[in-house]
């Protein structure tokens, strides 16, 4: 089973364990509110196109409030099977689920007390940083300085954005995801480069 069903399924696990009002990191939004968001990017032809493009946003607004009138299980229970057509296709799958239900997993996780960073595999920290080096192309570009990254297992690097002296983010696959998702609850990150470009890139206000 690829990770982003793993996670799918982790993270459906352990909303029913946390319950419906349980924090996350995403925002202000409760366990019932992130799941929610999830089954409208995958079950809601009508909403998910507003969670990219902002003419539409008041669409999604209003399928949120629809769908997050469902009892907290039905909606997880949803969750579990991957949504319309171009989602339950494996390779579809792994290219638009891995990160995000890494992500939104871990924002489940790390936003209860006394979290630990998850002890993964060499195959998903792998799965994850192919993953993250293309979406962090995207990702680093509020920063507006050159950034490179760099996993500290093996000592792989990537070049999310070019230019001379880069601001470069070393740590493990899952903790540079987390980074650059632009969450605090992260662990083992070291920063090397400029300084004007650390700061830039730290408080960048990155993430989607």
């Amino acid at each position: 089973m690829s990770l982003a069903r793993r996670e799918r399924s982790a993270l459906c696990d352990l909303a029913l364990v946390l319950g419906e009002d349980a924090p996350t990191l995403s925002g202000d939004w409760t366990a019932k509110e992130l799941v929610t968001h999830m089954v409208l990017r995958e079950h809601s032809p009508l909403g998910a196109p507003g969670l990219l493009i902002a003419p539409l946003s008041r669409l999604t607004a209003h399928e949120m409030a629809r769908i997050g009138r469902k009892d907290f299980t039905v909606l997880v229970e949803r969750l579990r099977k991957p949504g319309v057509i171009p989602f339950a296709i494996p390779p579809v799958d792994r290219a638009v689920n891995t990160l995000e239900y890494f992500v939104h997993h871990e924002d489940l996780r790390r936003a209860q007390p006394g979290w630990e960073p998850r002890d993964l595999d060499r195959a998903d920290q792998s799965a994850l940083w192919s993953a993250i080096r293309v979406a962090g192309r995207a990702l680093v570009r509020p920063a507006g300085v050159p950034v490179r990254i760099r996993r500290t297992d093996t000592g792989a690097e990537a070049t999310l954005r070019r230019g001379a002296e880069p601001a470069v983010l070393a740590g493990m696959p899952s903790e540079i995801v987390m980074f650059l998702y632009g969450r605090d609850q992260h662990r083992g990150l070291r920063f090397s480069g400029p300084d004007p470009h650390i700061e830039a890139l730290r408080s960048a206000g990155l993430g989607l």
